[in-house]
């Protein structure tokens, strides 16, 4: 079976922004109806030396709908971190991702096969101890599919269980299911 490189990533970030936006529907309904505290979700870590939950919402969106924008334009430049914002903008921020993926098309991915991608990210220069060490840039050069199969999904499954992670630790009843989402079945 030969398989695209829109099969590889758009239904894929589809499946889990969707998930995604499920989970946070059952968070809304769960703070409903146990009086907890939607808006303190929104800066939830963790650890202390993690980023809170709405980054890991931004993240998510970014490594999918502007990972598969980048491999249309060779350039990934997703738009500025917004910050801390109230829960609901961060659900409507999953369902304009699920809309942006669900415009893009087959042939548009799928053309730009093989196209060269690189990008510039900072990093610490003492990996062990990011959050003292001096941060400096570091070249990567992908090309399509090796940005989104090494960089932008790693990245983008990172963010969405660790926003999955937040929630549980706060109560919110999930389970794996509620992450898998809908699974791509075949017909039986």
């Amino acid at each position: 079976m030969r398989i695209s490189l829109y099969d590889l990533s758009v239904p894929t970030f589809l499946q889990t922004v969707s998930a995604v936006g499920t989970f946070l529907d059952r968070t809304t309904r769960h703070c409903a109806e146990t009086g907890a505290d939607l808006e303190e979700l929104v800066q939830a870590r963790l650890f202390p030396d993690m980023a809170p939950f709405h980054f890991q919402i931004e993240a998510l969106t970014h490594h999918a709908v502007w990972g598969v924008e980048a491999v249309k334009t060779g350039v990934f430049a997703p738009p500025p971190l917004v910050g801390a914002m109230p829960f609901a903008d961060l659900r409507a921020m999953v369902g304009r991702a699920a809309t942006a993926l669900e415009a893009f098309t087959p042939d548009e991915v799928n053309n730009s096969s093989g196209r060269y991608l690189d990008i510039d990210l900072f990093r610490p220069v003492d990996e062990e101890n990011a959050s003292t060490s001096i941060w400096a840039p570091r070249a990567l050069a992908f090309t399509s599919e090796t940005f989104l199969l090494s960089f932008s999904l790693p990245n983008f499954h990172f963010h969405a269980v660790t926003a999955y992670n937040i929630l549980r630790s706060r109560g919110v009843p999930l389970g794996k299911r509620d992450y898998e989402g809908r699974l791509r079945t075949r017909s039986v």
